[in-house]
């Protein structure tokens, strides 16, 4: 993303949005906390405040150029949204988010949504479970 889609959404492209967008779009982990964009601008010698990085994020996401998830216990994470849908499931272990998309699941979602005569508009599905590391990890420990 650009500053010009950032003035297509009814934003300034000021330096802390630039920033906070870049960080979002270039951080390999994909879903962030505005904690962890916070620590991240600070290793980068970046100073913005956590309650600019708050405003920021709500902006970007009324302008619907992130998308919010609350995945455990109402901690909101954050990721560019790129237009395409994805599931995630969640390791309730280390946290790790594993992005998925199923044609049957999403088939099923509209039929369901259909059969009770609603017009869906959205959905979102989460999967809380162990991953395959944390299992090893577990199971190693065992040993």
């Amino acid at each position: 993303m650009s500053s010009s889609d950032l003035r297509k959404a009814g934003l300034k492209a000021t330096l802390p949005r630039m920033r906070i967008l870049q960080l979002l779009e270039e951080n390999s982990q994909r879903h962030m906390s505005a904690e962890d964009v916070y620590r991240a601008l600070l290793e980068a010698g970046e100073e913005v405040g956590i309650a600019t990085i708050y405003r920021v994020l709500t902006q970007f996401e009324s302008a619907g150029l992130i998308t919010r998830h609350n995945f455990d216990g109402g901690h909101a994470v954050y990721e560019i949204d790129q237009g395409d849908h994805h599931d995630h499931m969640v390791c309730t272990r280390c946290g790790k988010v594993t992005e998925f998309f199923d044609e049957t699941i999403e088939k099923r979602q509209h039929a369901i949504a259909s059969q009770y005569g609603y017009d869906m508009t959205d959905h979102s599905l989460y999967i809380f479970g162990i991953c395959p590391d944390c299992q090893k990890a577990q199971a190693e420990r065992r040993r």
